[in-house]
């Protein structure tokens, strides 16, 4: 069965909103390692919309991936290559359709995610607020990673807000980045 692994950045008094984060190489490089341990993406509509806008390849782009000259800095371009080419789960009940090498998840979000997991691979990425509340909710999430960036937000949202339960996790690792930023990888506890 393939895990399900779940990242997200997050700044020390709690805000996970990625307007509040500080985008630097290393915490690229962190993230392209993150994604290549996945076999494929799963996003709810709102995370799928905002990575789309952000990081798809132009039409008529060179198979690279790479953005317009300048609109970037280089040393994102080998996360965008990666999440460009990655295979995505897109779970919405109100989006008619998706492409971006996405493929819709309707129904019973349990049963769907037990059956995305069941299939042979490395495992599966998942990213957002929302969507990861409801899979925690179902004990479907094998591993939690929380980047927390050395800064205060002072507004929200916060993870997690409303989960109906507590999750007791046990920390499996923790790396530290020059730019102050702490990766902590945690499991749920048996």
């Amino acid at each position: 069965m393939r895990p399900l692994r779940y990242s997200i950045n997050v700044t020390l008094d709690g805000c996970c909103d990625h307007r509040a984060m500080v985008a630097d190489e290393d915490l690229h490089r962190h993230a392209v390692e993150n994604l290549v341990q996945a076999d494929a993406l799963l996003f709810g509509r709102v995370t799928y919309e905002m990575m789309e806008a952000a990081w798809r390849a132009p039409t008529g782009a060179a198979p690279t991936g790479a953005a317009p000259i300048g609109a970037r800095p280089d040393w994102m371009e080998p996360f965008a290559r990666t999440i460009d080419a990655a295979k995505k789960y897109v779970v919405s009940s109100t989006l008619d359709r998706v492409d971006w090498n996405a493929e819709l998840v309707r129904g019973d979000l349990g049963k769907a995610v037990q059956q995305l997991k069941r299939e042979p691979g490395k495992g599966l990425f998942v990213g957002g607020v929302k969507l990861p509340l409801a899979l925690a909710e179902l004990g479907l999430i094998d591993e939690y990673e929380f980047v927390v960036q050395p800064r205060l937000a002072g507004h929200g949202p916060t993870l997690f807000a409303g989960l109906s339960r507590h999750v007791d996790l046990r920390l499996v690792s923790r790396l530290e980045f020059g730019s102050g930023a702490v990766a902590m990888r945690y499991e749920p506890k048996s």
